[in-house]
């Protein structure tokens, strides 16, 4: 008469996005103190989705093309957050929201392309994982 499905078993909590927000609090205090609040914003902004990426293509941490185009997205990023100069008149959640998901998306697709250019020539090793 009543359908109950069995208890399905828990998984540990995924602290991720904790760990992450942990990690950007000193780039922001750092940033603010050196240079201002927009730019500390900026970073955290910038490596906040940079960790977001590479946290859902973790699988391939072990290939050292991964680290490098994670490497070059920094590298080009560092000028993004000291040239962008944000506007004061619109309140904060209307640009950097936008952006934010540009961002990921950007830097989500260039992982996706380098993984699909580097592993075209040989056979993913990800099943045996």
């Amino acid at each position: 008469m009543f359908d109950y499905e069995t208890p399905k078993e828990k998984e540990p909590v995924d602290y991720t996005g904790l760990k992450i927000g942990l990690l950007l609090l000193p780039v922001f205090f750092l940033i603010t103190f050196l240079y201002n609040a927009d730019a500390g914003l900026a970073a955290c902004i910038v490596f906040g989705m940079i960790a977001l990426a590479a946290k859902l293509r973790w699988h391939l941490r072990k290939h050292i093309w991964f680290w490098a185009i994670i490497a070059v997205i920094l590298a080009l990023h560092v000028p993004l957050v000291f040239m962008v100069q944000w506007p004061h008149n619109l309140p904060t959640l209307f640009y950097t929201m936008p952006l934010g998901i540009a961002d990921f998306l950007i830097i989500s697709g260039a992982l996706k392309l380098a993984e699909n250019l580097m592993s075209n020539g040989s056979p993913s090793n990800d099943e045996n994982e």
